[in-house]
């Protein structure tokens, strides 16, 4: 299971003494422990996964706005922090996936126009789960339903 990978990485980095990954380990163990917390149960894999994207969406974010104020050394910092994340994701869907997984939605749904663009995301990122964002689905849908 993916939280006993991430524990037993932990473990590892903090023998290895590798303070980056210990730290970004730890915030995921909070996130993920919080979020339980929240439900009050134990997150399903999907629900771990759904936490480390969102982890990492904020790194990247954060990434950005550290390029954007000159602050390069920090913006490398999350660049690393957002490869120990990314490692836990199930591999990314390629384009051709996604189309696929949409036309088949489409198709399955009987959309036909832009009103049926919700219907399809629901339906097209359930069978994506965590291997595809949400912005690259919603565009390839959004292509797809425009006449």
């Amino acid at each position: 299971m993916l939280e006993e990978k991430i524990n037993k990485d932990l473990t590892e980095a903090l023998k290895a003494k590798d303070e980056l990954k210990v730290s970004c380990l730890r915030m995921l163990k909070t996130q993920i422990k919080n979020k339980s917390v929240e439900k009050m149960r134990p997150l399903t894999e999907e629900e771990v996964i759904s936490v480390i994207n969102s982890m990492v969406k904020k790194a990247k974010e954060a990434s950005e706005e550290f390029r954007k104020g000159g602050r390069a050394d920090l913006a490398e910092k999350e660049g690393k922090e957002i490869q120990i994340l990314e490692s836990y994701l199930p591999e990314k869907a390629s384009q051709e996936e996604i189309e696929k997984v949409v036309k088949e939605a489409i198709e399955r749904l009987g959309a036909k126009g832009p009103k049926d663009v919700g219907r399809v995301m629901k339906e097209a990122m359930m069978r994506l789960s965590g291997r595809a964002d949400g912005k690259s689905v919603s565009e390839v849908v959004k292509q797809s339903l425009t006449p």
